[in-house]
Parts: structure tokens; sequence; C-alpha cells
């Protein structure tokens, strides 16, 4: 029997056929907040894709999985490293060598890329219990993001569909800019309240928004 769930943040549809609790329920409170009379500078929320899956090639085998990728998502990956593609509620983009995480609200996609990937190809991983995503977006969303990792967020640097893995302190990260203005940061379901209430705080001076 699935156990009842607290409510979640707005905006946090189902993510499966188990309801989950999202983990920033007690400290989720929509409204502006900081130091917003000039404006919001950026807004904050929690997405939440059906499915969150890592997929990792074998050596040599890196162009059959971007072209599976391609063919169950509809997405189109570049060779360069770190690149990637976002449209609406899909994403895909390289955390590694040979490794990209991809998400979308299909809550069946572990089981597509499971039956178009064959074992001399690559291997699929389900982490849609794991990890919980953040969006931040806004005019400020590149300030906001160099305060808390060592990374050149400019535009031209990091381009759209573009995704990086990477460290605040303890807590592990995947980042992908889904749109010029826009970063979703992938991180551990169990780091994911420490981190949004620093997020919170290190936004508080450009003034946010929470949906």
């Amino acid at each position: 029997m699935a156990r009842k769930s607290a409510p979640v943040p707005a905006g946090a549809a189902a993510r499966s056929l188990v309801e989950r609790e999202s983990p920033l329920a007690p400290v989720y409170r929509p409204g502006s907040h900081g130091d917003f009379e000039s404006g919001i500078g950026v807004a904050l929320s929690e997405i939440a894709p059906a499915s969150i899956v890592q997929l990792a090639a074998w050596p040599g085998q890196e162009g059959k999985l971007r072209d599976i990728i391609g063919s169950v998502m509809r997405l189109t990956i570049a060779e360069q490293p770190g690149s990637g593609s976002a449209e609406g509620a899909k994403a895909a983009f390289g955390i590694a060598p040979g490794k990209f995480l991809v998400s979308s609200d299909n809550d069946g996609l572990a089981a597509a890329f499971a039956s178009a990937l064959t074992p001399a190809i690559g291997t699929v991983t389900d982490l849609s219990h794991g990890r919980t995503v953040i969006r931040v977006e806004g005019p400020e969303a590149e300030w906001i993001m160099a305060k808390f990792f060592a990374i050149d967020f400019a535009l031209s640097v990091f381009p759209v569909g573009a995704g990086r893995s990477t460290m605040h302190h303890d807590v592990f990260a995947q980042i992908q800019r889904s749109a010029p203005e826009q970063f979703d940061i992938y991180v551990f379901r169990s780091f994911a309240r420490s981190f949004w209430k620093a997020l919170c705080h290190g936004a508080a001076e450009v003034g946010y928004e929470v949906a």
C-alpha cells in the first residue's frame, strides 16, 4: 500500500505511480521574499519530472547512445562534452564522458531506454526517487548561480541546453541551462532541503519569488 504523502509544493506533479513526498515541503514558502521592493531578481521553484534517468555508454559507443537519446526523447545532443538539449518538460545533457542525465514527464522513461539499449551499448539507471530538481530563473539567475558554484555561467560559455557536474561544498549538483535566464539544478534528495534554504538565503539580496 502506498504511504500517504504530505502536501507538495505548488506545481509539483505526481512523479511516479507511487506518490512521493517532496523533501522541500516543510520549507517551501510561496510568495515574495528578501529585498523585492525594486523588483524580483529570480524565481525559485521545484520542478517534478516523472522520470530522471542516467545513461552511460561503454567506450566507443557514445555516438550510438546519443542516437538512442534522440530517438526516444526527440532531442538532439551534440558531440561536445556537456552538450544537451531541453524542450518543454524534456531534457537531456552530458554529465561526464559518455554519461547523460535525461528527464521527462514520461514515468516510463527508464523502461523505454532499457528496451532501446542493448547491453553492448551501455546502461540505464533510474534516479527518479533519488533526485530533486530546483529551478532558478530570472534576470539575476547567473549572478545567484555564480554565488554557489565556481563555474562561468555566461551564456556564451554555458549555452542553452548545456550541462555541468559540480559541487557546492558537500552538495553534488548537476546543472542544465534550460533557457537563456533559467537553470535546473539536480541534487540528491537528502541534500535538497538544506540546499534550498541556502539558495533562498543567497537570493534574498536581489529579491526572489517562490511559485
